[in-house]
């Protein structure tokens, strides 16, 4: 029992950067209608500029932080507007592959200040733990977990009581209702952009927590896909559900697997989250807390 609980602590922990990459996929696709592809590259780019930023430049953790979620921020509204905003009603398709191709830019450039050589996060938890009731967790994923609770909250007061996030919402649900109340459309565009790129960055830095950036760091963003699949790409809730559901799948075959399915192979934790949102979506193709589209005919 005590392994099942360390097992599911670890990957609530780890889950909780999922679902901060997956609430930056849903903003945008609920202010856009677009998925944006780059967010895996954004969160290495964040993750990248905490590593150089205390590793080269000298800065303090937190101080570090600060200023790459700023910067990420920063990149992601200047992203949206000299690179999407001029492609406002094209396909959808076509913007999801310009987001494709930010994603392959911004990781080429991040590699080069990467590296061939692995960057530190110097991050003050490292892998150290504390014991609660026989159960040891980790400080980065006990920070992961906070941060996430109080971000969560911070949005959640943010759009539904300030006039800028009811004007986000309104976009949301119309844009042209909307935009003839004078809500300004565009920079709801680039304010979705920012904060996803925002929780991108935030999200690197609990993945390189306790660990190292290196060039292939963007890959753990991918698993936020299925995370925002399996909850439903218009929710938020359903994003947090699935990038902790993600995590708890992954850390409990990676615990199990080889002792109760080792016929599955090694390492099969990496496609558990796929599996799945394969599974989900047999049953509820629109996710576990997304809407289901209505078309009359």
């Amino acid at each position: 029992m005590t392994q099942l609980l360390q097992a599911i602590t670890s990957g609530l922990g780890q889950g909780a950067a999922y679902a901060l990459i997956a609430v930056g996929f849903v903003i945008i696709y609920k202010a856009t209608s677009v998925i944006s592809f780059a967010q895996p590259a954004l969160m290495a780019a964040g993750a990248t500029a905490v590593a150089l930023l205390t590793g080269q430049a000298g800065l303090g953790f937190y101080t570090a932080v600060v200023v790459a979620v700023v910067g990420a921020a920063l990149l992601g509204a200047g992203v949206e507007r000299t690179v999407l905003r001029p492609m406002v009603g094209k396909p959808v398709f076509i913007l999801a592959i310009i987001t494709l191709g930010l994603d392959v830019v911004i990781r080429n450039v991040t590699n080069r200040f990467i590296g061939f050589n692995v960057r530190p996060m110097n991050d003050p938890w490292g892998l150290d733990r504390t014991t609660l009731l026989g159960i040891t967790i980790q400080h980065r994923h006990l920070a992961a977990l906070v941060t996430t609770a109080v971000l969560l909250a911070a949005l959640y007061a943010f759009f539904q009581y300030s006039r800028t996030g009811l004007a986000m919402r309104a976009a949301a649900i119309d844009q042209e209702a909307s935009q003839a109340q004078g809500v300004n459309v565009g920079t709801v565009f680039g304010l979705s952009w920012a904060f996803a790129a925002a929780l991108a960055a935030i999200a690197g830095v609990f993945i390189g927590a306790g660990s190292t950036v290196d060039q292939q760091t963007w890959v753990v963003g991918l698993k936020a896909l299925p995370a925002i699949i399996l909850g439903g790409l218009d929710s938020v809730v359903g994003a947090v559900v699935g990038g902790l559901a993600v995590g708890v799948v992954e850390a409990l075959f990676a615990t199990y697997q080889g002792t109760y399915m080792p016929w599955l192979g090694s390492n099969f934790s990496i496609v558990a989250p796929y599996v799945l949102m394969l599974m989900v979506l047999l049953v509820r193709p629109y996710g576990l807390f997304g809407t289901p589209e209505v078309q009359r005919v």
